[in-house]
């Protein structure tokens, strides 16, 4: 069982690392009006401040994952309470659930009957995003991580393009594409291997009530719970 839950996430981390890393800009933003000819760095700082400002948030997204010709496109709807918590329903083609709670990381296929949970600040797996996640993140995230920080041309609202400083990041350039307000739309992570991972939002909803419920995951009867920590410890 423990070699089936290993292919399983194999199969998972990019998702995984992907999900975390749009997660890690989402979590925190800027005021809603853009005036004049704004810079990239001043429409980063906007952004940012939009969303430093609310505590909760809902939205319907698309995912788009692609490595060389094989595509597969999920959809579901994502909530988000500061400081660092969120949770990631994907509803179609296949049911799944990838939830952080501010000190575990958890992601669950029902149909596998199997949950993976990872200690935040202890799991390599997700990269620096997720340990961001915990309640780490601060002003300036992307002027700090990015070292090419440029706007991009659109007809509508504002676009960025971020290259990372650090030659070990998991990607190698993110697109990110807003509204007027500075509400994300779509965010495009580019990595190496001909990989890129395209979220697409709408409808966001924001200092939303949303129940504490939500960010607490609680295995279903029958459920194995596999600690990622130990599955890393027999594979390397």
């Amino acid at each position: 069982m423990q070699i089936f839950v290993q292919q399983r996430l194999q199969e998972s981390w990019a998702w995984l690392a992907a999900a975390a890393l749009a997660a890690m800009v989402l979590l925190w933003p800027a005021p809603a009006r853009a005036q004049g000819d704004l810079s990239a760095k001043e429409i980063a700082n906007r952004m940012e401040v939009r969303y430093q400002k609310l505590r909760t948030m809902q939205v319907t997204f698309l995912e788009r994952y692609r490595q060389g010709k094989n595509v597969r496109v999920e959809s579901g709807t994502a909530y988000f309470s500061r400081p660092g918590r969120m949770r990631w329903e994907y509803q179609a083609p296949e049911e799944k659930l990838f939830l952080v709670d501010g000190k575990n990381a958890w992601f669950y296929v029902p149909a596998d009957r199997t949950a993976t949970r990872a200690k935040v600040k202890e799991s390599d797996d997700w990269h620096t995003p997720l340990a961001l996640l915990a309640g780490k993140l601060r002003p300036g995230v992307l002027t700090r991580m990015c070292g090419t920080l440029e706007k991009q041309a659109t007809k509508v609202g504002h676009a960025l393009r971020c290259v990372p400083k650090d030659k070990q990041a998991p990607f190698r350039e993110i697109l990110f594409d807003m509204d007027e307000a500075f509400r994300l739309a779509r965010i495009l992570i580019r990595e190496p291997g001909d990989v890129e991972t395209e979220f697409r939002f709408a409808d966001w909803r924001e200092n939303v009530a949303l129940a504490e419920v939500l960010f607490h995951f609680s295995a279903p009867k029958g459920v194995a719970i596999v600690d990622e920590q130990s599955l890393t410890g027999t594979s390397r």
